[in-house]
């Protein structure tokens, strides 16, 4: 008997080959040695230097994200991550601070852009408040350790107020150092208990709305909150009103840090003025870096919990969620309550870092923002959220002003005449709306869509693509025969 066998050889695809894990490493060591290479080529003095870094920033800083999503085995794949982390990223810092400055930010936004992301994409809460509980973290480090003229200095109470008693003996002098070292951290679990706590107070009053009424609900709560800190300056005053909260400290910086740039700019011939800057970003780094890992970590936890997969049922039906036994209020608020808490921790980093903080850093642009984060990526995929928290910042804080940089160099060097109010940079707005128009046209799931909103959505397309049938007549004649048309 003989067998004719129809099935052609299969043709080993781009895909295909890429899945290989010896493949996959060898192309991840690649791309980072390329992009690493095309950073230390950058020359600062060319003509064209701020479009070359436009174009090689993000190539570089998304290199964590292709080495995570390649195929490897998971051992090479950890040590390329830590390496790149804990060396690669630092020494390009040194070379190039501004890179330093865009990965801080990136994690500190991918930070709130995962808090956001429990509320909105775990749970189907649309929140436009989110930057409240931001407010909250910031507004406590800023409280502790500003010198601004509020209660807090005036009765003594700022961390760095003993630090400078001079009339404290050696002895006590080190225990005031050892408590002022760990006084952020202390400062980060009450900022992360206190938002957590205003997460819940938010998610009281709006457990039965849903949808537009949510949003517009948790849109006034963001609001209250900023004109709540705008007039705490009286008759008690908390948060110095208006004038914001100025000279803000930052963590003490660990002698090992200064050594490290000193020595990477030894190695790397260049001329540092004041390392103690640099270290201080690299604190800041760490730190940032740290937070996001602990941030990603938890998420994924929660995702695969009981607890995540109630807010899954939340998400897609809150009536049958109930019927199936989840205890809608305590899920609800534990959403809000997770989402703050992440929130209140990236503030007190925030308000350490930026040294200055006011009721205008917290408006509901920020929120948008963030929320343009969550759907860009992917609402409710933790890979995805944290691609469109790099997208966003790498659009918001390098794309833009580089672009508008580089048409003033040729402008200045008479090689272009266009009118300055043709500023990217001043259209941030604008392009934020272009581009969520443009990913609810062709990406309505983002980048990088959860398994199950894909699947979702492929079965809203299929249906509205089937061809509608025709009615059918109920009219019969008294001899039972359809009449004719």
């Amino acid at each position: 008997m003989a067998t004719v066998s129809a099935m052609t050889p299969a043709k080993t695809g781009f895909r295909e080959i890429l899945s290989r894990p010896a493949v996959g490493l060898a192309v991840a060591i690649l791309y980072v040695v390329v992009a690493v290479l095309f950073v230390f080529m950058l020359d600062r003095r060319s003509l064209w230097y701020p479009l070359a870094s436009l174009v090689i920033a993000p190539i570089f800083l998304l290199s964590p994200l292709v080495v995570a999503s390649l195929s490897m085995p998971r051992i090479a794949r950890i040590v390329l991550l830590v390496v790149m982390f804990a060396v690669v990223m630092p020494v390009v810092g040194i070379s190039n601070p501004p890179y330093l400055e865009l990965a801080v930010q990136i994690s500190i936004f991918a930070g709130l852009a995962l808090g956001l992301n429990i509320v909105v994409g775990f749970a189907g809460l649309l929140d436009l408040g989110y930057v409240a509980f931001f407010a909250v973290g910031a507004y406590l480090w800023g409280m502790a350790t500003s010198p601004s003229e509020t209660i807090f200095t005036e009765n003594a109470w700022t961390v760095s107020y003993w630090a400078s008693n001079p009339d404290l003996s050696p002895l006590a002098a080190g225990f005031v150092a050892f408590v002022q070292s760990g006084a952020f951290f202390f400062v980060m679990f009450i900022g992360i208990a206190a938002a957590g706590l205003v997460g819940v107070l938010l998610g009281l009053p709006v457990l039965r709305l849903r949808g537009d009424y949510l949003a517009i609900v948790t849109l006034g709560f963001g609001e209250v909150i900023r004109i709540f800190a705008r007039n705490l300056d009286s008759p008690i005053n908390f948060t110095n009103g208006a004038q914001g909260l100025r000279n803000i400290a930052a963590p003490p910086l660990p002698g090992f840090y200064i050594s490290f740039t000193e020595s990477i700019a030894s190695v790397l011939g260049l001329r540092v003025d004041n390392p103690a800057v640099l270290a201080k970003q690299l604190l800041f780094y760490t730190i940032g870096l740290v937070l996001l890992f602990v941030i990603i970590l938890v998420c994924f936890r929660l995702k695969d919990s009981v607890i995540g997969r109630a807010w899954t049922a939340i998400r897609e039906d809150e009536i049958a969620a109930i019927a199936m036994g989840v205890p809608l209020v305590r899920m609800k608020l534990l959403a809000f309550a997770s989402g703050a808490a992440f929130a209140g921790a990236i503030g007190v980093l925030y308000a350490a870092k930026q040294t200055f903080i006011d009721p205008q850093s917290f408006i509901l642009l920020q929120s948008i923002t963030i929320l343009a984060m969550v759907i860009v990526g992917g609402m409710g995929n933790v890979k995805g959220v944290v691609l469109g928290a790099m997208i966003i910042t790498l659009v918001e804080l390098h794309t833009l002003p580089n672009l508008s940089l580089q048409l003033n160099a040729l402008r200045n060097a008479g090689q272009l005449n266009i009118p300055t109010q043709l500023d990217p940079a001043k259209y941030q707005p604008l392009v934020f709306g272009f581009v969520l128009v443009l990913m609810m046209l062709f990406r309505p799931a983002g980048l990088l869509p959860e398994k199950s909103r894909r699947l979702e959505l492929m079965e809203r397309n299929e249906d509205d693509e089937l061809p509608k049938e025709e009615p059918i007549s109920d009219a019969v004649l008294v001899d039972g025969s359809v009449p004719q048309e």
